[in-house]
């Protein structure tokens, strides 16, 4: 299945979706929304909200489901707002970023609306426990983006501390979503550890591939230029499997280009390449992938399931 067809399962869910995002994004202070409406012209595959909506069809749809599904892609908005804040970053899927065209201060602000908007979301469904699952989410996340900052510009990176910042940075707001949505359709606890543990394992694919395109990708279609990842100093998985497997002197410059930020990449990427780095996150991302898979078995069979089963796979097969 691609993408579309999987989005085709639950097209009246992901439209109405987009219209709740529409709402609760409006705000009485012209800036905020009009950098919610730069937001919103972005664009993006919304997997996150994807996977609420799939998720919460393949336990037995709730209409709360909707709700969640636009609070989580919030979530996952503020934090990308602040993100480009702190790596400096201009552009984002082929466009300007918000503090590009607006500023750092208000892309900093309208960030916590956003993330305050979340929240008001949650709390108007009154359940304690969806309450409780993205509160401790946000707080991982934010604990992730403080371990990523330590780990800038650090070539002692090691792989565990890497995959700890991509679980608490990406992977538990997918593992968070999935969880809600079994919550809202009243799923029993090993139905909601089921799809926790599968939102975790794809969101880790998802990332773990997405650092692999940081060194393979075409910029044109991915909206990034290549070795973002390195200009901002940041040793992702293929860069450590290359200072562990890599010549001495490969290493010596993998180490300074990791140190300095360096926009060099063509030294950098063949190391990777002979290496086999690319390869080896790759196929980290493959096992996820089947990781993932494996926690579907507890659902029923459905073709939401077989959704879910198809962006498992998305994850590791998506090229921009």
């Amino acid at each position: 299945m691609s993408l579309e067809d999987i989005r085709a399962l639950v097209a009246t869910d992901l439209t109405a979706v987009d219209e709740v995002i529409r709402q609760r994004l409006k705000s009485i202070v012209p800036l905020v929304d009009q950098v919610a409406e730069h937001i919103i012209a972005g664009g993006g595959k919304r997997l996150r909200p994807l996977l609420v909506v799939l998720a919460g069809r393949a336990c037995g749809h709730h209409p709360a489901h909707v709700e969640a599904a636009a609070f989580i892609e919030f979530i996952h908005t503020a934090t990308l707002l602040h993100d480009d804040v702190v790596d400096g970053s201009s552009l984002r899927r082929g466009r300007y970023t918000a503090n590009e065209v607006f500023g750092n201060q208000a892309s900093v602000l309208v960030g916590d609306f956003v993330y305050s908007r979340a929240f008001q979301m949650m709390a108007a469904l009154t359940s304690q426990p969806v309450m409780e699952i993205m509160a401790e989410a946000t707080n991982v996340i934010a604990e992730g983006e403080v371990m990523q900052l330590m780990n800038a510009h650090d070539p002692d990176t090691t792989e565990q501390r890497y995959l700890e910042v991509i679980y608490r940075k990406t992977a538990k707001l997918f593992e968070a979503g999935a969880e809600v949505a079994a919550v809202l359709a009243g799923g029993q606890p090993p139905l909601r550890a089921a799809l926790a543990a599968y939102g975790r394992h794809l969101g880790t694919a998802y990332q773990l591939v997405d650092d692999v395109l940081d060194y393979r990708s075409n910029p044109a279609e991915r909206g990034k230029n290549l070795g973002d990842d390195l200009a901002e100093g940041k040793p992702t998985l293929p860069l450590i499997y290359a200072l562990r497997h890599g010549s001495e002197t490969q290493r010596a410059a993998i180490r300074s280009a990791i140190e300095h930020g360096s926009a060099e990449l063509e030294p950098i990427i063949g190391a990777i390449e002979s290496t086999g780095g690319l390869e080896y996150a790759a196929r980290l991302a493959k096992e996820s992938a089947e990781k993932a898979l494996e926690s579907l078995r507890p659902l029923p069979d459905t073709p939401f399931k077989i959704g879910l089963a198809a962006l498992a796979r998305f994850a590791v097969e998506h090229t921009t």
